[in-house]
C-alpha cells in the first residue's frame, strides 16, 4: 500500500501541487516543498508548479471579475465579507494590493474578483501577479522544505518512505486545518465590521 501511495505521489504530486495552488493553496505549496526535501520531487519543480498554480488561479479570478461582472456568481462573491475593503484598498494602492493579496488567507478569491472589477490595467495586473506568484511559491515551498529538515532531524535516520508520507500528510492536514480556522475567524470578524 505504501509503495502504491508513494508511486502515485511521484506520478501526480506536482499536478496536485499545481491544482492545490490554483485555489488558496498554501498547504499544497508546503507539501510540495516537503516532498522535495524527501526527494520525491525536485525542489524547483515544486516551486514552479506552485507558482504556476497561484498565477493561473489569480488570473482566472481577475478575468472572472473583468468579464463577468454581472454574473450571479460574481455578484454573490461581491457580497462576501471583506470585498468592499479589498476593493477600496485596490483602488488606493493597486500595486501593493496585487503584490500582497495572496498572503492574506481567504482573500485571494475576493481580491482577484475585486482586481477584475477595478480600473487596473490587465498587463499591469499580470506582471504584478507573476512577481507575487513566484515570491509566494518560493516562500511556501521553502517552508515545506524546512519542515522536511525538521522532521528528518526529529525522527532521525529512521525516516522511512511510509513515515515520510505520513509526516507529509500530517503537515498538510495540520496546515489545512489551521488555515481553515484562521479564515473562519477572519470571515466572522469581517461580517461583524460590515454590520
Amino acid at each position: 500500500m505504501t509503495e502504491a501511495i508513494h508511486h502515485f505521489i511521484e506520478q501526480y504530486g506536482l499536478l496536485a501541487v499545481f491544482l492545490g495552488c490554483v485555489a488558496e493553496g498554501e498547504s499544497a505549496a508546503i507539501l510540495g516543498g516537503f516532498f522535495a526535501h524527501q526527494h520525491v520531487f525536485v525542489l524547483w519543480h515544486a516551486v514552479a508548479a506552485a507558482a504556476l498554480g497561484a498565477f493561473v488561479g489569480d488570473t482566472f479570478f481577475f478575468i472572472l471579475g473583468r468579464s463577468f461582472a454581472d454574473n450571479r456568481h460574481v455578484v454573490r462573491l461581491r457580497r462576501r465579507p471583506g470585498f468592499r475593503r479589498a476593493y477600496r484598498l485596490l483602488n488606493t494602492h493597486p500595486n501593493i494590493f496585487v503584490l500582497s493579496n495572496r498572503y492574506v488567507y481567504g482573500m485571494r478569491l475576493v481580491g482577484g474578483i475585486a482586481a477584475g472589477l477595478s480600473t487596473i490595467a490587465a498587463p499591469r495586473f499580470v506582471i504584478l501577479n507573476a512577481i507575487s506568484s513566484v515570491i509566494w511559491a518560493v516562500l511556501f515551498s521553502t517552508i515545506g522544505y524546512v519542515f522536511g529538515l525538521g522532521a528528518e532531524h526529529f525522527v532521525g535516520q529512521a525516516l522511512l518512505r511510509h513515515e515520510r508520507l505520513l509526516i507529509g500528510l500530517g503537515i498538510g492536514l495540520t496546515v489545512g486545518v489551521l488555515a481553515w480556522l484562521v479564515a473562519r475567524h477572519i470571515a466572522k470578524r469581517e461580517r461583524r465590521r460590515e454590520q
